[in-house]
């Protein structure tokens, strides 16, 4: 009887094989895809300013989400985030924390079009935030249409008291865009299938819990080499 429990047991574990892999392989391929989208970006010439990217403590991107528009606009996404180590944000960037983005009315209608979203937290209050608890833009942590290319020296100043600067690309155009109203959270059941272990979001990117998955390397070499360095006001980041 009991060689016939543990013959059933290890079927079933064996059966359930492939479908941990299969999840674990789909995390992979999201983070792989931060990677892709974020180098495009950056590679486009009227792009992200490099000034802001030099003073941004996190780097949020949601490859892909999914708009529906019926009247009322909603949406969905999956993504990564990354942040400066250090007790002040000054080290490297961290390995990647998995995080969802959800909400209603992103001020623009697309309908149904799939919409890649940069998202730069801009002071160590917002990172601190998201690493916590789920976050409201507009209502727990102010958000700004981030300015791109040249626009940025003249950037308005509720732009640049902004705890975050969105960005959107969609059919090819790349612009800042409103994401007001919508809440980013972190995506713990993500971090568990990419690391194979429960793990937060504070304990990956302030406690360097995990270092960086191969599917992670490009999208955190690429943030090192552009921006190595945070050139925030120091006292900013006290």
């Amino acid at each position: 009887m009991i060689k016939r429990l543990l013959s059933v047991l290890l079927a079933f574990s064996m059966a359930s094989l492939p479908l941990y892999a299969a999840d674990d392989k789909k995390e992979a391929d999201r983070l792989d895809n931060c990677g892709t989208v974020m180098k495009e970006i950056l590679d486009i010439p009227d792009d992200i300013p490099t000034d802001l990217l030099d003073k941004a403590e996190c780097v949020i991107v949601i490859p892909s989400v999914i708009k529906v528009a019926f009247g009322i606009s909603g949406n969905i996404g999956k993504g990564a985030m990354t942040c400066r180590t250090g007790e002040h944000f000054t080290g490297p960037w961290s390995a990647p924390a998995m995080m969802r983005l959800e909400g209603l009315g992103i001020g623009f209608q697309l309908g149904g079009q799939a919409t890649d979203f940069v998202i730069l937290v801009m002071n160590p209050r917002g990172a601190k935030s998201l690493l916590k608890s789920k976050v409201k833009l507009g209502a727990d942590a102010a958000a700004a249409a981030g300015p791109k290319g040249r626009d940025a020296a003249a950037a308005s100043d509720v732009t640049m008291r902004a705890e975050m600067l969105t960005y959107s690309r969609s059919r090819g155009l790349f612009a800042g865009v409103s994401l007001e109203g919508s809440t980013l959270r972190q995506d713990n059941g993500g971090n568990e299938r990419l690391y194979r272990k429960k793990v937060t979001a504070e304990e990956i990117i302030r406690k360097g819990a995990v270092g960086v998955p191969p599917s992670g390397q490009e999208m955190i070499a690429l943030l090192n080499r552009k921006s190595p360095k945070n050139l925030s006001d120091p006292q900013s980041l006290k």
